[in-house]
């Protein structure tokens, strides 16, 4: 070990969170603490904010217990910030780095967190300073490249898989329409996990809208009523970023106003606003009065109690590998989620940080029906595994019918 890079190291987490990202933390957490090194873990609170504020936490410090309690707990242990560093901002971050003798710095996060690992690393070559840094995966929307699937994505996609399986015993009692309005500004994957619901012929999600495909509200409509019309209910989801053909967002035409977020992003289903004019159109176009709607939310990334068993294992493994790869083999990068074999199995590699950063992956055409109205077999095998076992499904009254004596 003589020879390999010692000093401190540092991990933080960005973005939003996930039911599962703090398995990454612990995972960098123990990992490192085997290598002597390593003199000291921190953490950053609330990310790259907490880096150029000093504000770090001891890891080294912590029990192996309560790390291990934390790792089973959703949303970010270390907190979070929504801050997209440039470089003057990256500059600071490194100063502080430098400081702290930091040699390694694991950021656990997403396409920007990706960015902010690459612009660090660039810094530090430049400045001639021994650091390595590694992006660790983390997304609910599974939009990174170079990654087969993201840790937090699974357990989302159980929680939107269950609670469409709910929603469906609920339209089934008392019949209507129903549309769910699922995170997902420019990747459909979390949307269309749904689809993962239907137990029976006549189970919904019926109709699924990704932002893959241009939304045309008359073919909505249409396809509404056709469903209406054969089973006297209909359950949709919906992604919240789905645009019209002009790529502007639908929240956008049908509120007729813009609202932007600290990002420069469309505001798009913070309020629950999309849900409402889309139930909105319903009623006016189809002339149907019971439609409900619901904006899932925070509650599908940091909802307590559902967790897939194998998302949280990679999302640990994910942090135990990138620092075998700093460690051992004295190298930078982003770890990626690889699955290369039919039967589900993963390994994990490093792949260039420029391959990750800035970039979004999209639902292949093959997961997305061609009406652009639902998914294909394909997106539900690719998908199942990935929402762990045990995944509750619903049952049915089978008792056969009483003949009527007044009514025949």
């Amino acid at each position: 070990m003589s020879n390999r890079l010692e000093g401190k190291v540092l991990v933080a987490q960005g973005g939003g969170p996930t039911p599962v990202i703090n398995q990454s933390v612990v995972g960098v957490a123990l990992e490192a603490r085997k290598f002597s090194q390593v003199t000291s873990i921190y953490g950053a609170v609330h990310g790259v904010r907490g880096i150029v504020d000093e504000n770090f936490v001891d890891l080294t410090r912590e029990t192996t217990h309560n790390l291990e309690q934390v790792a089973g707990t959703p949303s970010s242990g270390l907190l979070s910030t929504r801050d997209k560093p440039d470089e003057e901002y990256c500059q600071r971050m490194f100063k502080v780095m430098q400081a702290h003798d930091i040699r390694y710095f694991f950021y656990v996060g997403g396409n920007d967190s990706s960015d902010t690992v690459r612009i660090v690393n660039e810094q530090a070559k430049e400045a001639n300073y021994e650091l390595r840094a590694i992006h660790i995966p983390k997304t609910i929307d599974n939009d990174l490249e170079e990654n087969d699937h993201c840790p937090g994505f699974g357990s989302a996609a159980r929680f939107v898989a269950q609670a469409f399986s709910g929603v469906n015993l609920d339209n089934r009692a008392l019949q209507g329409v129903y549309i769910g309005v699922v995170m997902g500004r420019h990747a459909g994957f979390l949307t269309a996990a749904s689809s993962l619901a239907q137990k029976y012929v006549d189970d919904g999600p019926h109709l699924i809208y990704v932002p893959e495909r241009h939304f045309v509200m008359e073919n909505f409509l249409a396809d509404v009523d056709r469903v209406y019309q054969k089973h006297g209910l209909c359950t949709i989801a919906v992604s919240e970023g789905i645009s019209d053909p002009d790529n502007t967002p639908m929240i956008v035409k049908l509120l007729g106003v813009e609202e932007r977020d600290s990002h420069g992003n469309v505001q798009l289903s913070g309020t629950g606003a999309l849900g409402d004019l889309l139930s909105n159109e319903i009623r006016k176009g189809l002339g149907i009065k019971r439609v409900r709607s619901d904006t899932f939310g925070y509650l599908q990334r940091s909802f307590m109690g559902i967790q897939s068993d194998r998302d949280a294992r990679e999302a640990r493994e994910v942090g135990e590998k990138a620092v075998q790869f700093a460690m051992w083999d004295n190298v930078d990068g982003s770890v990626a989620i690889k699955r290369p074999v039919l039967n589900y199995s993963v390994d994990y590699q490093l792949v260039d940080i420029r391959k990750v950063a800035g970039k979004t992956r999209h639902m292949p055409d093959n997961f997305i029906n061609a009406e652009g109205n639902g998914v294909t077999d394909d997106f539900r095998n690719y998908c199942r595994p990935l929402l762990g076992s045990n995944l509750p499904e619903p049952h049915r009254l089978r008792a056969p019918k009483v003949a009527k004596i007044l009514h025949k």
